[in-house]
């Protein structure tokens, strides 16, 4: 098979065997997949993972290493996180924080960035007819926004901002306005803060902020330092900063804001798929006009450099038609 493999460098490697299905592990046959940061992160060393990268994906079910053949035939996403089943967080339901985890494509665990990938059965999740494959893609980004929720109780008339205008920062700001909280995204490009403006989404250009500790709840989406300082700057004292994007600090900056104004912040990072799933089957969000480009498999070069444009959002690897 053909896969995007990261190994010093990034290659589109062919006759890659086909992973064989672990005990209670399916084999699917990948049909699309989303380039995300991280996938972008891990060419630059993060996690210091080598492989098949990727972790957003919609494929077909073809085998299961287990009695019950339920999943075969199935149209499918798959949660990414494959945690040891017996530990403390695992119980909780949180296998993303499991000690002891794989995680697709980032940590011990080949992703799905290639014609064949093979994931836990209890991690499967079936697409229903109405949600067309390249929407489905987006249900990993989507849970990772609606993880907010989960962690945090915004009341319905507490104010919000979005800060960042990438694919998080956008995917977010649709989430929470979806869910009926007053939200402005604020970000530097106008052609992609117009894409939450079409579906009913505040916008506010950056360079036209002039309010302070103005937001109940700031999600900081940047991923750089400066982004981290203006949220600071936005969140009204005892308000919350959530932060969405991991910061590698280049430089020293001031934590004194959040001890003075007592600032919570919050860490968020993945999140589960069924709500996710439930948004995209009731049509909440249009993410059509998220797609910047679709490539083939063979092309995944281009794809990562067209990944990098300041004007891309979400570029997508097709692996095969559906059949």
């Amino acid at each position: 098979m053909k896969a995007v493999v990261f190994d010093e460098k990034l290659k589109v490697v062919p006759g890659v065997e086909i992973p064989k299905p672990k005990k209670d592990e399916a084999l699917i046959r990948v049909l699309i997949s989303g380039i995300c940061n991280t996938d972008y992160e891990i060419t630059k060393g993060y996690m210091g993972y080598k492989g098949i990268i990727g972790h957003e994906f919609i494929g077909i079910v073809e085998d299961v290493n287990c009695q019950d053949k339920y999943w075969i035939g199935k149209r499918v996403a798959g949660e990414i996180n494959n945690g040891c089943g017996i530990c403390e967080w695992c119980r909780k339901g949180l296998e993303r924080h499991c000690p002891d985890r794989e995680t697709l494509g980032i940590w011990k665990k080949d992703g799905c960035m290639a014609e064949y990938v093979t994931i836990p059965i209890k991690n499967l999740i079936e697409i229903p007819e109405n949600v067309a494959t390249e929407e489905a893609v987006f249900i990993e980004p989507l849970a990772a926004a609606l993880e907010i929720l989960e962690q945090l109780h915004i009341k319905p008339f507490e104010k919000v901002a979005v800060l960042g205008d990438g694919k998080l920062g956008l995917i977010t700001a649709l989430a929470l306005n979806a869910s009926g909280l007053d939200v402005v995204l604020i970000g530097k490009h106008e052609n992609k803060l117009d894409i939450a403006k079409e579906q009913n989404v505040k916008t506010l250009l950056l360079k036209d902020v002039n309010v302070q500790k103005y937001f109940d709840v700031v999600v900081e989406a940047t991923g750089s330092i400066t982004g981290f300082e203006t949220s600071i700057s936005l969140v009204k004292p005892r308000g919350v900063l959530v932060l969405k994007s991991t910061i590698a600090a280049s430089k020293e900056f001031n934590f004194a804001p959040i001890v003075v104004d007592e600032i919570t912040v919050l860490g968020s990072r993945c999140g589960q798929f069924k709500p996710a799933l439930r948004y995209m089957e009731q049509k909440k969000i249009n993410f059509k006009p998220l797609i910047s480009g679709v490539f083939s498999i063979d092309d995944a070069l281009i794809a990562f450099k067209r990944n990098a444009d300041k004007d891309s959002v979400k570029i997508l690897i097709k692996t095969e038609n559906e059949k």
